[in-house]
């Protein structure tokens, strides 16, 4: 049985901390840690572990992105950036940095308790204290694309043969078009079956997590073979020629 999952909150405005605290206990949510500072949860981070981190953008001592990558060293938790910078660079910028998703200030905590719900039981953040379940031996599959290979059971992507570091959302949203090839997903369409959270469809995460899956899949990224673009459509993952 899987052990409760830990939240840790990482904002300097007590009454955001609070609110959002509040709403997630009476969702149900037990194991949580707040923090105002960077160094206070990193500290946090490295003594008790997240499957889940809410940052603020804008702390006292560092900035949520410079958090981003040492984060990512430690943890697999599912990263969310809290911050009133609305713009596309901001965004981008907070995506290229390890984060999973991006919530714009004032929001309805309510919605917060929900995307986590909805990670949660898609197994994107699974309690780090526990392994994770095992999947019976043929759910899952190794997807041959010709110039690439995910491969479930490991986890693992291989461009040429060699592995390539991939991260977790890219990943299940590269699952994803791998289980359905051929086939046009809308971009609202893509983010409610990788991201889950219904009528919150946020383009800007999915054109980001398509352009990381690119980078790594595509000989040229600017002209890509396998994930294409369907214009005024969606996307699709094109099934090229198995590998030997």
């Amino acid at each position: 049985m899987h052990q409760p999952a830990k939240i840790l909150i990482v904002d300097d405005e007590k009454a955001i901390v609070q609110m959002i605290e509040m709403v997630l206990r009476k969702e149900g949510f037990e194991h949580i840690h707040t923090a105002g500072t960077a160094a206070e949860g990193m500290r946090l981070l490295g003594e008790y572990g997240a499957d889940v981190i809410l940052l603020d953008v804008m702390l006292p001592d560092r900035t949520g992105f410079e958090l981003g990558p040492q984060i990512r060293a430690m943890s697999d938790a599912h990263l969310i950036y809290l911050t009133a910078r609305t713009t596309d660079l901001d965004r981008l910028t907070g995506f290229a940095v390890g984060g999973d998703d991006y919530v714009i200030k004032p929001f309805n905590p309510l919605e917060i308790a929900a995307r986590i719900k909805a990670r949660l039981r898609r197994g994107n953040a699974e309690p780090s204290s526990s392994a994770p379940a095992a999947a019976p031996a043929d759910s899952r599959q190794r997807y041959d694309f010709g110039g690439f290979v995910l491969d479930e059971r490991a986890g693992e992507l291989r461009v040429g043969g060699d592995p390539v570091p991939c991260p977790a959302q890219a990943y299940q949203l590269l699952l994803f078009l791998c289980r359905n090839p051929n086939i046009v997903f809308s971009k609202s369409q893509l983010y409610e079956s990788v991201w889950g959270f219904d009528g919150a469809s946020d383009d800007n995460t999915v054109m980001v997590h398509i352009r990381k899956i690119r980078e790594r899949i595509e000989a040229d990224p600017g002209a890509p073979k396998h994930l294409l673009t369907v214009r005024g459509l969606g996307y699709k993952l094109v099934k090229g020629q198995a590998s030997p």
